[in-house]
């Protein structure tokens, strides 16, 4: 037998260490050449990590939530000589215990006390307090547990008396309505994609000084043009979301206000714009928030739109995404759906300049102008900017220009 030692491959793009996120092995587990031995996180993207050879793990390198430095040990594998198959410790010990076994048939000797013997005791079965249905409802009734009242009648049953001398002396618990006090404290180590999140988060709020800015929008007639769409669209086509839309409205905006997509590197003084569109849009995962990226959003159309952030957002939910498919996002848009409520403040994804947030369309009474309300559906756009960079005159000029494109979706059609 030989021992492998397998140390933190190098998992590309110049990344020097990576955050260990799950085991999939334990010490003692047999493993066949490529069997996945672990998964770690680097900026963004989970990198599953194959065992190059067979063999038992003898030793794990790091704990869940640890940062593992390129070339450190990870796994230590030992290795059959020969190309023998790999036994686990567990599977020895199982052997061993089969050749030492007793034939079912024998009766094993009583193993005496003064041996040293450690085989626990065995526990006196628990009897359920023997009571009358009457009687039982009237203890839970009062709150009273029957196996710590002592039973007066036959072997030991609960009486009406017996609770009534419970009753009289004031020791029992007061009646219960089903709500009790909750003691119990968990601790959760962040670890993963929920420790990313906090880093960036908290990079964002530390680094960038937000400006909030609010805006209604009155979406009927995109509403009423999406229905439209929708209802007319191919079978091989995705269906239209509210978010396609914006995207498209988000290339026109940008193009006229080019320092809305944009990054700013406060470090260096240096504002870099883009002329292509790559549109983040935040994403909640089963890990957590992620931020997937339709690129170059200036050369789609509404349903390419539409397809391309189906796409990217089911990958960024089965774990499927690719890191390009998760970086490199110009702008961002942020929607929580149905759930978006009236406001939000939505947090600028560093080092970018702006965030659009979505809030829910809700259908309200909007005043013709002369004589009467009429129901209208709007919703609201609440938008982060970096204020370092884009003063509050700018920010409302592109949401208003935002406001205006999306109220007159057939504009969203035209080609510039």
């Amino acid at each position: 037998m030989s021992e492998f030692v397998l140390n933190m491959p190098d998992v590309g793009e110049g990344v020097a260490e990576a955050e260990l996120v799950e085991w999939h092995v334990k010490v003692g587990d047999p493993v066949r050449e490529d069997t996945v031995l672990a998964a770690v996180m680097t900026d963004k993207a989970t990198v599953e990590i194959p065992s190059p050879v067979a063999g038992v793990v003898t030793w794990l390198g790091a704990e869940v939530g640890d940062t593992v430095a390129v070339k450190a040990p990870l796994v230590r594998i030992e290795v059959a000589d020969g190309g023998e198959e790999p036994v686990s410790v567990q599977d020895e010990q199982s052997a061993v215990e089969a050749q030492t076994r007793l034939p079912v048939d024998e009766a094993p000797e009583p193993v005496s006390s003064q041996a040293g013997s450690l085989a626990a005791p065995v526990a006196e079965p628990v009897s359920k307090p023997l009571a009358a249905p009457a009687v039982r409802q009237r203890a839970k009734e009062a709150g009273i547990d029957l196996a710590q009242v002592g039973g007066t009648g036959p072997e030991g049953r609960v009486t009406h008396e017996d609770l009534d001398l419970v009753l009289s002396s004031g020791a029992h618990a007061p009646a219960t309505t089903g709500l009790t006090r909750r003691t119990s404290v968990e601790e959760i180590r962040i670890t993963g994609m929920r420790r990313k999140i906090a880093e960036r988060m908290a990079l964002s709020v530390s680094r960038i000084p937000h400006i909030t800015y609010v805006e209604e929008v009155d979406v009927t007639a995109l509403e009423e043009l999406r229905a439209t769409m929708n209802g007319r669209r191919k079978q091989h086509q995705p269906k239209l979301t509210i978010l396609p839309f914006l995207m498209r409205a988000l290339v026109k905006a940008v193009g006229e206000q080019p320092s809305m997509n944009a990054t700013f590197d406060g470090d260096e003084g240096v504002i870099t714009r883009y002329a292509a569109v790559h549109i983040g849009i935040a994403t909640q995962t089963p890990a957590g928030l992620a931020v997937p990226v339709v690129r170059h959003a200036e050369a789609r159309g509404l349903w390419d739109c539409a397809g391309e952030l189906a796409r990217v957002a089911e990958a960024a939910r089965d774990g499927s995404a690719q890191r390009e498919e998760l970086a490199g996002s110009t702008i961002t848009i942020s929607s929580l759906g149905s759930l978006g409520g009236i406001v939000s403040t939505p947090i600028i994804n560093h080092p970018e300049v702006a965030i659009i947030g979505v809030n829910k369309i809700a259908t309200r009474p909007v005043w013709d102008g002369r004589s009467q309300f009429v129901p209208r559906k709007v919703m609201n756009l609440s938008s982060s900017f970096d204020h370092r960079v884009i003063d509050g005159w700018d920010a409302a000029t592109f949401i208003q220009r935002l406001r205006i494109l999306l109220e007159t979706p057939a504009l969203l059609l035209i080609e510039d």
